[in-house]
C-alpha cells in the first residue's frame, strides 16, 4: 500500500503478519469513522476491498469513483462499501485513550479481564474477609455519557449511581461498599458450608441465599437467609418423612422465642431444634445422598430426592417429578387440585405428591 496513505491515516493498523488486513479509523469532516481494508495476497490495491460503517458509506455515496482514483489509478479497483456488523456502534478513538487512563487510575491489579473490543471489563474487589468479588462492566460507545451496564454475583440488586463525570473508579468504589455491606451475610453462609453437609445448591454462588442442610437420613432443612439481616430467624422448611419431620417442627415452633440474633444461624438452629448437624468432620456425604427409588439416580437435572415415603419401615426417597409421573400413570391414583394421591412404589402404603411444575 502507498506510504502516503498511512501518513494521512495514521490510525490504520495492520492486523496480520502478511499485512493484508488493515483496520482503524479515518477522519472525514472532523469525525472519526471505522474502516477496514482487505488486500489481495500480492499486496496490490487492485481488487482491494473497503469495509466501513453505514455513516461513512452514506457520506461516500456518489464518490466511489474518487475513492478508486485516490487509492489506485485503475478502474479495476473494487470498492465494497458494505455494512460491517457492529461498526455503527464503534466508539471514537478518544474512547480508548480515556479508558486506558481510567484503568491506570484505578490500578491494573483491579482489572481481571478486558475483551478485544475494549467494551467489556471485569473488575475485582476484595472484602474485609479476603473474599474476591467480580463486577462485569459493559461499556457503551458513548461512554461516559451513556451509563455502562454492570452485573455481579450478588443476592441483592446491583445499583450503580452514574453521571457523565463518573469513571471506572466510581463503579469500583460503589461495588466495594456494597460487598462490604454483605460481608456478614457471606460469613453466615460460609460457616454453614464449612460445618454442615449442604445438599442444595450443589455449587452455591455468592448470589445464593438458600441452603438445604442435611439433618439425617432423608431428613433436611431448607433455610432462606435474609442478605440484609443475615442473623435473624430465616425462613425454614423441613423436608423428609412426616414421622421424622413432625418432632423437629414442633421443637422449632416451641423454641422460636429462644432465637438470639447475637449468635450465629447455625448455633441458633442447634439450640432451637435441639439437634447436632452432621458435618464433614463426622459423616460422609454419601450417607445423605440417597438415590431416587424410581430413576435410581441422585440428581435429576439440578433436583435431588425431596419426597419420602412416610411409612417408617420404608422411608424410600423420590424425586418430585419422578413420583408425580409414576403416580399419574397408575389407574388407582386420584388427583385433588394440585395433589396426587397414590401408593408408594416400594411398600404400597399411601403416598402423596404435589404436581410437578416445569421450570421456565
Amino acid at each position: 500500500m502507498p506510504d502516503s496513505m498511512f501518513v494521512e491515516c495514521p490510525l490504520l493498523i495492520a492486523l496480520d503478519k502478511k499485512k493484508t488486513v488493515y483496520d482503524g479509523f479515518v477522519s472525514v469532516q472532523e469525525r472519526d469513522f471505522r474502516l477496514r481494508i482487505i488486500l489481495p495476497s500480492d499486496h496490490q490495491l487492485k481488487q482491494a476491498k473497503l469495509y466501513c460503517c453505514w455513516q461513512l458509506k452514506r457520506l461516500l455515496k456518489g464518490y466511489e469513483h474518487i475513492v478508486k482514483q485516490r487509492l489506485h489509478h485503475s478502474s479495476d479497483l473494487e470498492v465494497a462499501l458494505k455494512n460491517q456488523p457492529g461498526c455503527h456502534t464503534m466508539p471514537p478513538p478518544q474512547y480508548y485513550s480515556q479508558l486506558i487512563t481510567e484503568i491506570e487510575s484505578l490500578g491494573w491489579d483491579k482489572l481481571l479481564y478486558i475483551n478485544t473490543d475494549f467494551c467489556t471489563l471485569k473488575l475485582k474487589a476484595d472484602d474485609s474477609a479476603g473474599r474476591q468479588h467480580t463486577i462485569t462492566v459493559a461499556l457503551k460507545p458513548k461512554y461516559p455519557i451513556e451509563a455502562p451496564e454492570c452485573s455481579a454475583d450478588l443476592p441483592v440488586p446491583l445499583v450503580i449511581t452514574w453521571s457523565p463525570q463518573s469513571t471506572l473508579a466510581s463503579i469500583h468504589s460503589q461495588f466495594l461498599l456494597l460487598v462490604e455491606a454483605l460481608a456478614e451475610f457471606w460469613a453466615v453462609l460460609d460457616e454453614i458450608d464449612k460445618h454442615t453437609w449442604v445438599l442444595e445448591p450443589e455449587k452455591p454462588t455468592r448470589a445464593d441465599s438458600m441452603r438445604r442442610i442435611a439433618i439425617g437420613n432423608n431428613v433436611s432443612i431448607k433455610v432462606q437467609i435474609d442478605p440484609r439481616h443475615p442473623k435473624m430467624l430465616p425462613e425454614c422448611c423441613l423436608l423428609g418423612a412426616e414421622h421424622m419431620v413432625t418432632p423437629l417442627r414442633n421443637k422449632l415452633n416451641a423454641n422460636m422465642h429462644l432465637w438470639n440474633p447475637d449468635c450465629s444461624i447455625l448455633q441458633n438452629m442447634r439450640d432451637v431444634m435441639e439437634i447436632e448437624f452432621p458435618s464433614p468432620a463426622t459423616h460422609e456425604k454419601s450417607s445423605f445422598s440417597m438415590e431416587c427409588g424410581i430413576c435410581y439416580s441422585y440428581r435429576l437435572d439440578s433436583a435431588i430426592p425431596d419426597q419420602v415415603c412416610n411409612d417408617p419401615r420404608c422411608g424410600q426417597p423420590f424425586h418430585q417429578a419422578c413420583l408425580y409421573e409414576w403416580l399419574r400413570g397408575l389407574p388407582t391414583s386420584r388427583q385433588s387440585f394440585n395433589i396426587v394421591f397414590g401408593e408408594c412404589p416400594y411398600c404400597s402404603k399411601p403416598i402423596t405428591v404435589k404436581m410437578a411444575i416445569p421450570k421456565p
